[in-house]
């Protein structure tokens, strides 16, 4: 399986395995050493490191990364890079926040260290809790379609995560064949948080009262809808590139052109429209909000988005209207064929 997601990877010559000493990252790193030590990849040269995170959420955290750290040493990768990382919760969950915190800590990493890609430990059993997770929140298709095997992040590191066709079972028997002591992160089984009851209550349940299989049928599921996310993303930005108009930082989208849309391009083409203004990813029920302005008459809104974004609908006299007024009296320079949908970002209000 690393074999595979390297060689798909156009065989990086530097990687580095992201690793918190739990079972399915020390299982990756056990495998990674493998290449480590041969030099290559089907022929192609690799160097092999390692980053550990510390998060500094649980007492005791730093000496759980250094043991981590000695561990992957141990392994024969170089370097292993700890990484202390300070999580703030101001702006999102305490999950999210250590996520966001995590990803950013690899990839500067990546890029302190030259490293082509990072591998990321993350199994079947994760994929298939994404999903039911993606399901209990009433989200859309690309949160169903769960975590890519592949894919570039913000700053430009390529993330792989080659066992998520491994279930959890596999990464600890790994670890045993290896004589490695995996640590077992205490939030894991935390009931405090969803993830950690999806996990010890919900995934047992249904395996329990369905059948084996569950979790392998919910990771399918993600495969299957990622193929589908993957064509409407691509036909979403085609389109939005060619609707949206500028005017200095606000994005204008013709109401004529976007009602023409099948609703599921549509509401991708407003979520894209309010995130190149500033805004973050809209909720169904935002979105909704905001493709009901298009049922107006005259003028209509806004809409708030968040992220500070209003959304409005300014109709075609109005805009008619604009044209005169820009035109010196005049009348408009080219007069509108119909209304817009426009987002603008509003300024935050001073601490």
């Amino acid at each position: 399986m690393l074999g595979d997601a390297l060689a798909q990877a156009g065989y990086p010559e530097k990687v580095l395995v992201a690793c918190s000493g739990g079972p399915d990252s020390l299982a990756l790193a056990a495998v990674a050493a493998y290449f480590a030590r041969r030099g290559h990849v089907d022929g192609h040269p690799v160097s092999v490191g390692a980053v550990v995170v510390d998060h500094q959420l649980q007492e005791g955290s730093g000496q759980v990364a250094a043991v981590t750290a000695e561990v992957l040493t141990d392994l024969g990768l170089a370097p292993v890079d700890v990484r202390t990382v300070t999580v703030s919760g101001e702006r999102m969950g305490p999950e999210a926040a250590a996520r966001e915190a995590r990803h950013a800590a690899l990839e500067a990493a990546a890029a302190d260290h030259g490293a082509d890609a990072v591998l990321l430990g993350h199994t079947l059993d994760d994929q298939a809790e994404q999903v039911l997770l993606g399901l209990a929140r009433g989200s859309g298709t690309r949160s169903l379609a769960g975590m890519r095997p592949a894919r570039t992040a913000a700053g430009g590191t390529v993330l792989l995560r080659p066992f998520l066709g491994l279930r959890r079972a596999d990464t600890e028997e790994i670890c045993g064949v290896e004589e490695l002591e995996p640590w077992h992160d205490p939030t894991n089984t935390d009931p405090v948080f969803a993830r950690s009851r999806t996990r010890v209550e919900v995934l047992p349940h249904l395996e329990d009262k369905l059948g084996p299989g569950v979790a392998e049928s919910l990771a399918r599921t993600a495969s299957i809808l990622q193929l589908d996310a993957d064509y409407l993303e691509d036909v979403a930005e085609s389109t939005y590139a060619s609707l949206v108009e500028w005017n200095g930082a606000e994005a204008g989208l013709p109401e004529e052109a976007l009602r023409a849309l099948a609703p599921a391009i549509r509401f991708r083409v407003l979520a894209k429209a309010a995130a190149a203004v500033g805004g973050q990813q809209p909720s169904y029920r935002r979105l909704v909000a905001a493709e009901a302005l298009l049922r107006r008459h005259g003028s209509a809104g806004p809409v708030q988005l968040p992220g500070g974004v209003a959304v409005y609908r300014l109709s075609l006299a109005e805009l008619e209207g604009l044209g005169r007024q820009e035109g010196g009296g005049t009348g408009p320079r080219e007069a509108a064929r119909c209304g817009k949908l426009v987002f603008r970002p509003q300024k935050r209000p001073a601490k």
